[in-house]
């Protein structure tokens, strides 16, 4: 069983927490010829962004619908990345998870690793009465997904080199979701985001809320917390 380093940094600037992932990734990228750190499986970093937006490689700046100006008033970032994916945003209220993995010690590719953060992200919605699943032909985790109503809580978007991951999973708990009709999510302009404060029509204890999540991913990837 693979043992993971978990920080909680709290409120953190993005770019700020970005190069703290590239530190860490080449800390996993070394541990990989250390006999010493075996068990070493990488680190799994929680945080809460300040309003951001960021866009994917495979993203359009043409899904970020207001100008640098606007962006300033509503006291908000804007960052190209080099994760996959479209445009998302970060926030307060979002529980963001950047897995900082080596696959290698999990046995699994990059399909079976995000199809494992969604699982953990489902299992752990489900805690809250809240029935989520995959929409087809597009990452996350989605209610109502192939229907006219189809809305994303959580938004996954990674990074993998030489079987070590960046980058990750941004669900929504109390996030505001106003800061979300500023883009094109994800690229899709047909379907909308939600929250599970939405959901539930109250607001939740967010450190309740990362623990469940928290939980959910030792168990779907079963990994121990060093």
């Amino acid at each position: 069983m693979p043992t993971i380093k978990f920080i909680d940094l709290g409120v953190k600037d993005y770019k700020e927490t970005w190069d703290m992932q590239e530190e860490l990734f080449a800390k996993v990228m070394d541990a990989k010829n250390d006999p010493a750190q075996a068990d070493f499986g990488g680190y799994l970093l929680f945080v809460e962004h300040p309003h951001v937006y960021t866009l994917g490689k495979s993203g359009e700046d043409n899904n970020l619908l207001i100008s640098d100006e606007r962006l300033k008033q509503i006291d908000a970032t804007y960052y190209h990345t080099n994760r996959g994916g479209d445009i998302t945003y970060h926030g307060p209220g979002q529980i963001v998870g950047y897995p900082i993995f080596n696959l290698e010690k999990f046995g699994i590719g990059v399909r079976e690793y995000i199809n494992k953060l969604e699982d953990a992200i489902i299992q752990a919605v489900a805690d809250y009465g809240i029935p989520t699943a995959r929409l087809d032909g597009a990452t996350g985790v989605w209610l109502d997904g192939n229907t006219p109503r189809a809305r994303k809580i959580c938004a996954i978007g990674v990074r993998v080199s030489r079987y070590v991951t960046m980058h990750g999973f941004a669900l929504n708990i109390n996030t505001n979701l106003d800061y979300f009709s500023y883009i094109n999510p994800c690229g899709f302009q047909d379907k909308g985001v939600t929250s599970v404060a939405k959901e539930t029509g109250n607001t939740q204890d967010f450190e309740k809320a990362k623990t469940i999540v928290k939980e959910k991913l030792i168990q779907t990837f079963d990994f121990s917390i060093e």
